[in-house]
Parts: C-alpha cells; sequence; structure tokens
C-alpha cells in the first residue's frame, strides 16, 4: 500500500514538474538523446564485431580440420574389433 501511495504521489509530482520546467527538460531530452544513440550505436557495432569474429574462427576451424578417408577407415576396423571383442567378453561371462 505503501509503494501505491508513493508511486501515485512521484507520478503527481513529476507530472507538475514537467509542466512548470518544460523547456529544460526538452533542453535535457535534446542533449540526452544523441548521447543515448551514440552509446546504442557504439555498443552494436562492438557486438556486431565480435560475433563477426566467432563466425571467423568457425570457419577457420572447419577448414585446419578435413577428415582423412584412410583414418575414417582405420577406425571403423577398429570398432568392429573392439565389438567383436565385446560379444566374446558377454559370451565367456554367460
Amino acid at each position: 500500500m505503501k509503494t501505491l501511495i508513493g508511486g501515485a504521489v512521484g507520478a503527481v509530482l513529476g507530472l507538475i514538474g514537467m509542466s512548470i520546467w518544460w523547456k529544460p527538460f526538452l533542453q535535457l531530452l535534446a542533449g540526452a538523446i544523441p548521447v543515448m544513440l551514440l552509446l546504442g550505436g557504439g555498443l552494436a557495432l562492438y557486438l556486431g564485431f565480435d560475433e563477426l569474429k566467432d563466425t571467423w574462427k568457425k570457419e577457420d576451424t572447419t577448414v585446419d580440420t578435413p577428415i582423412k578417408t584412410d583414418d575414417t577407415e582405420k577406425y571403423k576396423e577398429e570398432i568392429d574389433e573392439l565389438k567383436k571383442e565385446i560379444e566374446t567378453l558377454k559370451a565367456e561371462k554367460a
């Protein structure tokens, strides 16, 4: 309840203050908007450049690690051997 009353009083005082100091409010707003646009644009540039660097890194890692067909065949054979070994161990336990 106290928060509601405090908010209502603050809103009324803010409305009265804006009606009394309208021109200084507009001057403050006119000075603050370009600064906010400048800071927001700088932040957007920084985040965009950072995202672009991340995509460059992802592209570099995919190009640097080609998969050789000889290696894949070797690994497939090794996996098959391990599967056979597992099957023989299971048969020995049973």
